[in-house]
């Protein structure tokens, strides 16, 4: 849809262009923002704190990773834990065996610069951990997609929450989705699994309803099954608890994503967060302290969807007429032998000249993920 909005945009443009007059607008003197990702959870893992440094929009950059930063989290109880800085800079992380986050408790960020002239203290405001309720039932629902000919079967996945104590009445997911891949030739390689991770903002302002309770939330939509759903796929979600703040801020920045391309659309600036310079408390800082507690559910889905053809039809590229095969040229290296023809003379060998035809560790890893249940 983004995409066709895009496109229309630019068509009206073209053929308005010869009777509009072009208005460049005046852009003052770019300042670097400080730009902190990053969150603690109730969970025993390592928790990340990304420090960067914004650059402009005109020259098409990454943000600038600020490293040698002093970072550390304090509790309202008065204990202060540092992060170290990984090898990736700009990356500073807790130890797993030293800090984990207790629900109930508060937590302030603390970052002092290092290589910055002059350098800044910041500090987030004091977030509490809120406690968040488990997810009830993690489920799918087969559905016909007809925009593919002929029409495929994909799926829905839906949750369920709900909160009895209503303490949590804001709430986020992150999922992240592995499947299972096998290359239908005999080749080594042949069974392989595909991870990915979407960055996608996930929120529900459930503190209007009666009761904090979710149904039918829709996680995601397989419009697409032939890969993902052609073998076995799981999917993680991590359901999160937050305050009204911050999701706020979440919301804010799902609309600054949507709408960001115009002239008068909302700018980065314009998304609240909860971080301050100490020196200069007027001085921009962007993005956000997450303090959650967090509840995750897995599934699995192994079933039968109509439609789905497999995607290595395209892998019998031709056909080879030779006594010799073992003579060709690039022979398991360039090219690779799919099937043998019988009933020919001399014989025929149908070959490909894709590796991930052969190999499916062109797409994924060999190696079966720790969570990985072949009786799912």
């Amino acid at each position: 849809m983004k995409t066709l909005r895009l496109i229309a945009i630019l068509l009206i443009l073209v053929n308005a262009y010869s009777c509009v007059i072009n208005y460049v607008p005046k852009i003052s003197a770019f300042e670097e923002v400080l730009v902190v990702e990053g969150s603690i959870t109730d969970q025993p893992v390592i928790n990340t704190i990304k420090i960067t440094k914004s650059q402009p929009l005109w020259k098409r950059l990454y943000p600038r990773p600020l490293q040698g930063c002093i970072i550390s989290i304090s509790d309202d109880l008065g204990q202060t834990y540092s992060l170290k800085e990984t090898a990736t800079f700009g990356i500073y992380v807790t130890d797993p065996a030293n800090f984990r986050g207790v629900i109930g408790r508060t937590y302030t960020l603390h970052i002092r610069t290092t290589y910055e002239s002059p350098n800044f203290s910041y500090e987030s405001m004091p977030m509490k951990m809120i406690p968040v309720p488990p997810i009830d039932s993690l489920y799918y629902e087969k559905k016909i997609f007809v925009q593919s000919s002929p029409p495929v079967e994909g799926c829905n996945i839906y949750l369920n929450t709900h909160d009895p104590s209503n303490n949590c009445r804001f709430y986020r997911w992150e999922y992240s989705e592995t499947w299972e891949i096998h290359i239908p030739f005999n080749f080594p390689i042949n069974v392989c699994w595909i991870s990915d991770n979407p960055e996608e903002i996930q929120i529900k302002n459930a503190s209007l309803l009666s009761e904090a309770k979710i149904i039918r939330y829709p996680v995601i939509t397989i419009t697409d099954p032939v890969d993902k759903l052609s073998v076995k796929y799981s999917i993680l979600v991590n359901q999160f608890s937050l305050n009204e703040d911050e999701y706020y801020y979440w919301e804010q920045l799902e609309n600054t994503i949507d709408q960001t391309g115009g002239l008068y659309d909302l700018i980065p600036t314009s998304i609240p967060n909860n971080i301050f310079c100490l020196e200069e408390p007027t001085k921009k800082v962007l993005g956000y302290f997450s303090v959650s507690a967090m509840s995750s559910k897995r599934l699995f889905i192994k079933d039968n969807f109509n439609g789905i053809n497999t995607m290595y039809a395209r892998c019998l590229s031709d056909t080879i007429f030779t006594a010799r095969p073992d003579t060709l040229h690039g022979l398991n290296n360039d090219l690779w032998i799919l099937k043998t023809v019988l009933g020919t003379l001399p014989p025929g060998y149908i070959f490909t000249t894709d590796r991930g035809c052969v190999d499916c560790t062109t797409r994924g890893t060999k190696y079966k993920p720790v969570f990985w249940d072949d009786n799912k």
